[in-house]
């Protein structure tokens, strides 16, 4: 479904997806990233378990919710790729740090 048009000149851009290494293109969102990196679902629900993916990719829906550098519930679509970030799926509901 999600393909990437080429671009060569693109700078890549390391992080790592769930403890994993990972690159994407200079100017990526954390939801294109994930998904330029074949990973279909960002999170489960946390009522029934189902699982969500990034779907209007502009904001609206918060079905791309992710933990960033260990704050849970971003929105992916609407957080910039930035060199090192620790993306996290999300299983459920955000835990509460303290």
């Amino acid at each position: 479904m999600f393909q990437r048009l080429p671009n060569a000149a693109a700078a890549r851009v390391p992080f790592t997806i769930d403890g994993r290494p990972a690159e994407a293109q200079a100017g990526d969102s954390i939801a294109a990233a994930l998904l330029a990196n074949g990973v279909q679902t960002c999170r489960a629900t946390p009522v029934s378990g189902a699982p969500r993916a990034p779907y209007c990719m502009m904001g609206v829906c918060f079905d791309c919710l992710v933990t960033i550098d260990g704050i849970g519930n971003r929105q992916g679509c609407q957080v910039r790729l930035e060199p090192g970030m620790r993306v996290e799926t999300q299983n459920g509901k955000r835990e509460i740090g303290l």
